[in-house]
């Protein structure tokens, strides 16, 4: 999907695509008419760089990519622990690395609606943040396996989003979670449903709750509640879930099937951004530090879930 993308934009000139499956990045070089080769070459020749590789594989790439000098985009997270989070945040401070981190919602024009609401003072006060996440099927088992768990490897979205939107930090958190439907799950301490509360540094409450199925596709959605008004994100004639009210139209259609879809837009507005950003203009939208601090929400989830306590995320790293 990102080669895509990018050979689709035309101020590219040249993808090379790597993969660990050569002949996976032959196939895909062969499909977008680019070329492909082998990590090395990619980065002797490349201008800029995205990785968009297993999350095991993230931080070596990064840190090779930084210190070969090239500006680098990487798909979330840096690692699933924060130890190994913490070295490469180190390292790209080190090298003065220019690196974009790949947290898509920054880039979807109803994120940003919101964004743009509590920062201009449109929402007044702010009282809730809802977040809801719904995968349409859960993943295979393999993935499921290295995954890291519900919280660190699909709710960092939202604890990315409910940083960036409101533009205030989580202080602490409750969570907790259950295997309702796939018993999978529990053969790696994870769980297919789960729910947390956040408290914000102003006493604003989030309030998250997700799941590995929905039976009508993929559903993502923010509501914020204040002072001066109340929004949603995510709201529209493809999500997927229908009201039970007298008189309310059925989906017109079928739900979003998967996130690729849902956030092709944002994919294609945040890839664009990167190539701004490779060029040198600006800061990074989304830096290696605001990539640990999503994680070290999910990480003080999967803390407060196994404690069975509220946790503060001063204890996490």
């Amino acid at each position: 999907m990102h080669a895509g993308l990018l050979h689709s934009m035309d101020d590219v000139d040249l993808i090379t695509v790597s993969d660990s499956d050569q002949a996976r990045a032959e196939e895909v070089a062969e499909v977008l008419g680019a070329e492909s080769g082998v990590v090395e070459e990619v980065l002797a020749k490349a201008d800029a760089v995205v990785i968009a590789a297993a999350t095991t594989a993230h931080s070596e790439l990064i840190m090779q990519s930084v210190e070969a000098g090239k500006p680098t985009f990487c798909e979330k997270p840096i690692s699933l622990d924060l130890e190994s989070t913490n070295e490469v945040v180190e390292h790209v401070r080190r090298h003065q690395g220019r690196v974009q981190m790949g947290f898509q919602r920054r880039f979807d024009p109803g994120y940003r609606a919101a964004h743009d609401l509590v920062a201009g003072g449109g929402l007044g006060d702010l009282y809730t943040v809802r977040m809801a996440g719904h995968d349409p099927e859960p993943p295979p088992e393999g993935y499921i396996a290295e995954s890291g768990g519900l919280f660190r490897d699909f709710s960092v979205h939202d604890f990315d989003a409910i940083r960036f939107v409101t533009g205030q930090e989580v202080v602490d958190v409750y969570a907790d979670g259950s295997v309702i439907e796939f018993a999978i799950f529990a053969r790696y301490d994870d769980i297919d449903t789960g729910a947390a509360l956040l408290r914000l540094e102003s006493g604003a409450l989030g309030i998250l709750s997700v799941t590995r199925h929905n039976p009508l596709g993929y559903d993502i959605r923010m509501e914020l509640h204040g002072s001066g008004d109340s929004v949603v994100v995510g709201w529209d004639e493809k999500t997927p879930i229908r009201s039970l009210e007298p008189g309310m139209r059925p989906l017109a259609g079928p739900g979003y099937s998967r996130f690729q879809e849902r956030f092709r837009d944002a994919y294609q507005l945040e890839l664009a951004a990167f190539l701004e950003y490779a060029r040198g203009v600006g800061e990074s939208p989304c830096s290696v530090e605001d990539a640990r601090e999503a994680l070290r929400i999910a990480v003080a989830c999967d803390m407060s879930r196994a404690e069975k306590r509220p946790v503060t995320l001063a204890e996490v790293g």
